[in-house]
């Protein structure tokens, strides 16, 4: 059976994007692999190393974020990523095996660090050392337990690719030690926000959180951008514009066909499309609402299945680092 590795960082509680971008996708996947799940939250505190209280918490939410969305702790194994010290030892080395100049050159990073600059009105003065190099925590949270699949969307390929490059310049120097990864590309693209943005997140104010509840997500829907042209209830609008209509495509996909008809036909007023989708947004988190309760209600459950996935975590990462040092010559 094949390896999945996959993460997440524990800054907060999972929003749609997340859910229909990979967790679904984790789901689907969990019975034929074997599957490691990461609560990064080393790599959490790259960006967030001021607020430890957030990430602690965060640790826990996006646990049971993940468990309510149908992710079975029978078949995945759950582990935070801060206590496996393999992963740490691991970065370290690798570390000599990239450089700055590469990693500055990562599409994925150079567009993170755009948008830190964005935000933040900075010149780039405030990007660490850390948040620079966490590809190469990356790199070492897969192969540390020698991960052969590594889900990822098309925008995380040149991570992906980091891993990929990292591993062959060891066992180019070292000898054939480290497994190279695959990707195993989302059927999904990136869900765009309620402002119409392709990017769904908490930093731009246009997401919905799977934890959201009625009142919230009714506001933020009732919010939410469409086709500027329609004026009046009667005026007929293009849904394609319409961040509502794509947002039905995705929760009350039964509907839509009648919904782009009457939409385009002036027969179907904003307000009356954004009630119907409270509607189906609610039904659709029906489910994850009733599963997340349970762990709510009972943290034990959770701290359990962080506690068992982390042994497991720990026993392969240890495997893998007798024969990184060995292969090193370190194996004092």
């Amino acid at each position: 059976m094949k390896t999945i590795l996959t993460g997440l960082r524990p800054t907060g509680n999972l929003h749609l994007g997340h859910y229909f971008g990979a967790t679904i996708n984790y789901v689907k996947l969990q019975n034929d692999y074997e599957f490691f799940l990461e609560i990064a939250d080393v790599q959490a505190l790259t960006d967030n190393f001021n607020d430890p209280d957030k990430v602690r918490r965060n640790v826990f939410e996006i646990t049971k974020d993940l468990l309510a969305c149908g992710l079975d702790p029978k078949n995945v194994h759950f582990f935070i990523q801060s206590k496996v010290p393999e992963i740490a030892e691991l970065t370290v080395f690798y570390s000599n095996l990239v450089t700055v100049a590469r990693l500055q050159r990562n599409p994925t990073v150079k567009s993170e660090i755009a948008q830190k600059k964005e935000l933040f009105g900075n010149d780039g003065e405030s990007i660490t050392y850390g948040f620079l190099g966490y590809p190469v925590s990356q790199a070492a949270d897969i192969t540390a337990f020698k991960g052969e699949l590594v889900p990822v969307g098309e925008d995380q390929l040149p991570l992906l690719e980091q891993c990929r490059e990292i591993v062959r310049k060891f066992n180019s120097i070292y000898g054939d030690t480290l497994v190279e990864p695959d990707a195993y590309l989302s059927e999904n693209k990136r869900i765009k926000g309620l402002d119409g943005n392709d990017k769904m997140g908490k930093s731009l104010g246009n997401a919905i959180y799977l934890v959201d509840d009625d009142e919230t997500i009714s506001k933020k829907i009732m919010g939410a951008v469409t086709d500027p042209n329609k004026i009046k209830k009667d005026d007929p609008a293009d849904p394609d514009k319409c961040m509502v209509y794509y947002y039905h495509k995705l929760v009350n996909k039964d509907n839509t066909e009648n919904i782009c008809s009457e939409c385009k036909k002036g027969a179907r007023g904003c307000v009356q499309c954004k009630k119907e989708l409270i509607s189906a947004m609610q039904e659709f988190l029906k489910d994850f609402r009733e599963r997340r309760k349970v762990y709510d209600e009972n943290p034990e459950l959770v701290e359990k299945i962080l506690e068992e996935g982390t042994n497991v975590a720990k026993e392969r990462a240890k495997d893998t680092m007798k024969d990184v040092k060995h292969a090193m010559k370190i194996d004092y």
